[in-house]
């Protein structure tokens, strides 16, 4: 997720909420830690560039205790700020604390111990309880102002065009306009360049499908941009249940030309068993996945010469760790992978000419 700044005059104070464990005892002392904020951001979307300082005080906090800050998106998600790889903030001799992070439509600070080990994000902050110390939270400065959604049709379905920031790849802005569908029916993904920012687009189906068989039918990519990454995949964005259902076939280098282009992926990808990577040669091809209790069944094809003649370019089974269906969706996305080394070279555009789904 990604977000941009303003700051606040004067002060917000806002005391942590602070649970007492007890059923008849006596009433938590007056003095409980809490959390002051100072500075607070603007409520926006923003952008994976822009970010904003926050910064405040904090009562009865212990030397090695520390701060953990998060950014609440316009789609009700919780994101540990300012990185997934750098969660905590640091609490001042003198009982300050400030960090720059991405802006969001709410912000909150939690007072931690050490042993505090925060999610990446969360659709609910933690209560007061054993690492967690207090709990505060503010609005952004003024309004956000949410865009009007976008849905188009491709291949029979109706799908939700992505226009608001994401962290996948990094922190990445989506443009509705970067998603289109052409005379044929062809859906059109782009990765742009816009005064000096780069835009990814994303489509989501309005509706969930569960096991069955999935197939994407791409035009050739295998000159796609190695800082470029396409996703074809089920997720549920709702709930991080079962690493959200995401079951992928990604096209990419990943930011570096010596490795194969694609992968098929049963999350998390850090497992080494749950990736199976292969090359993608230039020319129409399809990919598919068969995904059954237990079993994900990745296939990539030639989509050219006869329906029984069509020679088979990878194949992977997956047995461990195969989730089972909720809320999950598909998505087809092209992004800007942002750990690269270096940006794309110039803007870039996929074609999807199909999605198909058979039960």
């Amino acid at each position: 997720m990604s977000w941009s700044t303003r700051s606040r005059w004067g002060q917000v104070l806002l005391v942590a909420t602070y649970v007492w464990v007890a059923r008849c005892g006596p009433a938590p002392p007056a003095s409980q830690p809490s959390i002051v904020f100072n500075t607070v951001p603007e409520a926006a979307p923003g952008g994976s560039e822009k970010r904003a300082l926050m910064d405040g005080r904090v009562v009865g906090a212990r030397g090695d205790d520390r701060i953990v800050l998060f950014a609440k998106s316009s789609v009700g998600v919780w994101w540990v700020q300012p990185l997934t790889a750098e969660p905590f903030t640091r609490i001042e001799s003198d009982t300050t604390w400030k960090n720059t992070i991405h802006l969001g439509i709410e912000y909150a600070a939690l007072l931690v111990r050490p042993g505090y080990r925060p999610p990446d994000t969360t659709e609910a902050l933690p209560t007061p309880g054993g690492d967690v110390i207090a709990v505060a939270t503010v609005k952004g400065i003024g309004q956000f102002v949410v865009p009007p959604p976008k849905r188009l049709s491709f291949s029979g379905y109706e799908w939700d065009v992505r226009q608001t920031p994401s962290d996948r790849g990094g922190a990445n802005d989506y443009a509705a306009d970067n998603a289109w569908t052409d005379a044929k029916g062809s859906l059109h993904l782009s990765l742009r360049q816009r005064e000096g920012q780069w835009t990814s687009a994303e489509v989501t189906l309005n509706r969930t499908l569960g096991y069955g068989t999935y197939v994407f039918v791409v035009r050739d990519t295998s000159q796609l941009d190695p800082a470029a990454a396409i996703g074809m995949l089920t997720y549920d964005q709702g709930s991080a249940d079962q690493n959200h259902r995401e079951l992928s076939v990604e096209i990419s280098q990943w930011g570096d030309p010596s490795v194969s282009n694609a992968q098929y992926v049963v999350q998390p990808y850090y497992v080494a068993a749950n990736v199976s990577r292969f090359a993608v040669p230039a020319g129409t091809v399809s990919h598919s996945f068969r995904w059954e209790p237990g079993r994900a069944v990745f296939r990539t094809i030639r989509n050219s010469g006869a329906a029984r003649e069509k020679p088979t370019i990878a194949q992977h089974e997956f047995t461990s760790g195969v989730p089972i269906p909720g809320s999950e969706r598909v998505q087809i996305h092209l992004y800007f992978f942002r750990y690269s080394p270096r940006p794309p070279q110039r803007d870039v555009e996929v074609v999807i000419e199909r999605f198909q789904y058979f039960p």
